[in-house]
């Protein structure tokens, strides 16, 4: 299977994985380059697969970030409610007092807990993506963790072109 695809594939394929780092400086960057380079190079099998995969990846990860973070200020102001605070809040010049510190600890676990699986997912983004393109710079399909496929991915029309003029080599006429 690595000999029938081209350098240029590859090297396509490795790109629309790359891309989605440019998150980090534009935003959505993350979406809008690789559906770029993936749909120049659609007509490929082996780039429209491995397109579908990013974009799928990164769409996973955007819908599991937005929960989390729905999830935490939710958790955060519900147990933030339900606090007793001993001593009233008041705060004047000479001093501010909000409470017991020791009553808000499971306000801060739970807070932990929320940036701890955003982090979890910032480096499974990182990891994935690294692995994406050096499977893809090899010639090979990876298949990305927790994805959701909103594109459905085909393996089987990874060396099927979509244009029958192509496919068959014998109808190539000059």
């Amino acid at each position: 299977m690595k000999s029938e695809i081209k350098n240029p594939d590859k090297t396509v394929a490795a790109l629309i994985h790359l891309s989605t780092f440019s998150q980090f400086f534009f935003p959505l960057g993350n979406f809008i380059f690789p559906l770029i380079l993936w749909m120049a190079k659609k007509e490929d099998g082996f780039v429209n697969e491995h397109g579908k995969q990013a974009l799928n990846f990164q769409l996973s990860l955007y819908l599991y970030s937005i929960f989390l973070i729905m999830l935490g200020v939710a958790g955060v102001i519900l147990i933030g409610l339900n606090l007793n605070f001993e001593e009233p809040f008041y705060f004047n010049d000479h001093s501010r007092v909000i409470g017991n510190p020791a009553e808000a600890m499971p306000l801060i676990i739970f807070a932990l807990v929320i940036i701890l699986l955003l982090l979890t997912l910032f480096v499974l983004n990182i990891y994935g993506v690294i692995s994406a393109t050096i499977k893809a710079n090899e010639g090979e399909l990876y298949q990305y963790p927790l994805t959701i496929n909103f594109i459905t991915p085909d393996p089987s029309g990874i060396n099927h072109s979509k244009n029958e003029q192509f496919t068959n080599t014998q109808n190539q006429t000059l």
